[in-house]
């Protein structure tokens, strides 16, 4: 059967009410799913292995703690107004934030811990994450979403973000997708409005062979068409790249870009790329974790001078200086 890809003008022709504009997280299978696929890639000799376990660890305990775990949904009059005014029904960047998030930081610390033996550095760590008071958590969330990147702490922020993710997750499996509202910007998730951390061409059903971004908070997938620029929604200028379609001839490069399950998408016109997987090459595929697994992608657009639209909300930056995470030797 041969199936043809839409592109951005067609799809755009197409009537929008026929395609599927939001998929909402599954509570009962996204981290799982998140934390198979991370032990799936760890075990392709990746070079950040050690880190890619850990992680899968984390995402196995915010399965564990969102199962057990209710968050407060949004009133009929924050819903209300959120559509009214074209905003995501519950903003990261609101700076108003259910304090039980707190306790589900404490609790995913100590499932990792109870994984099984870590490294002293790691342990050091999660005795940190014990110990930080309320205001210090608040104000790394604020900086997290808002991405002052100069006042995150690298190796907190996965931790802090892991306990946000279960909270906003949570709400967002149960949101009714007919009160999600439209943005004016495509490119930010209309439940939380977040940054999308990759996206996917998906398979099968409704969602067959169309966009989705993927939120890096609540996990929320929303339709963009392709080619398009998720950044700025530029059309111009957008390519695309794939590790080993370097260093070879033009029909060779064409060939493994072509075949690569993950891409990067960049754009001329911002300068920034986001990547993007193809499911009917490898159904497992998961943006979240693929994004994280795939640094030497990320090591190539930045040499051809492209930068990330959005940092991985699991893998910050390191100051000036500091040594790489010790804690990627941890095991299973």
């Amino acid at each position: 059967m041969v199936q043809r890809i839409l592109e951005a003008g067609d799809i755009e022709s197409l009537d929008h009410t026929a395609i599927p504009r939001v998929r909402t997280p599954e509570r009962l299978a996204v981290f799982s799913a998140r934390a198979a696929r991370l032990r799936q890639l760890a075990a392709l000799s990746n070079p950040i292995a050690g880190y890619l376990r850990l992680m899968a660890v984390l995402a196995d305990a915010q399965q564990a703690v969102i199962t057990g775990f209710e968050a407060k949904p949004p009133g009929a009059e924050l819903i209300a107004s959120a559509q009214q005014h074209s905003m995501p029904l519950i903003p990261a960047l609101s700076g108003v934030r259910d304090p039980a998030w707190h306790d589900v930081l404490l609790q995913l610390v100590d499932k990792v811990q109870a994984a099984g033996p870590l490294t002293p550095p790691l342990e050091a760590l999660i005795e940190k994450l014990r110990t930080l008071d309320q205001a210090t958590l608040e104000s790394q969330a604020d900086a997290i979403f808002a991405q002052r990147f100069e006042e995150v702490d690298p190796a907190c922020a996965p931790f802090i973000m892991a306990a946000l993710q279960v909270v906003w997750t949570d709400l967002a499996a149960d949101i009714d997708k007919r009160e999600v509202p439209y943005l004016e910007t495509l490119g930010l998730c209309p439940v939380c409005g977040s940054h999308p951390v990759a996206s996917m061409v998906r398979v099968g059903g409704t969602y067959d062979n169309y966009r989705y971004l993927q939120c890096g908070l609540c996990a929320t997938e929303w339709h963009m068409v392709r080619a398009k620029c998720s950044n700025c929604d530029s059309t111009k200028g957008i390519a695309y790249h794939a590790v080993g379609a370097q260093d070879t001839d033009e029909a060779t490069r064409e060939a493994d870009s072509r075949n690569a399950v993950l891409k990067a998408e960049s754009c001329d016109e911002c300068h920034t790329y986001r990547k993007i997987g193809i499911q009917s090459k490898d159904y497992d595929f998961e943006p979240f974790a693929d994004d994280l697994a795939s640094l030497t992608l990320d090591l190539l657009m930045g040499a051809e001078g492209y930068r990330r639209a959005s940092p991985h909300p699991w893998l910050w930056p390191e100051p000036a200086g500091t040594a790489a995470d010790d804690s990627s030797d941890e095991s299973d």
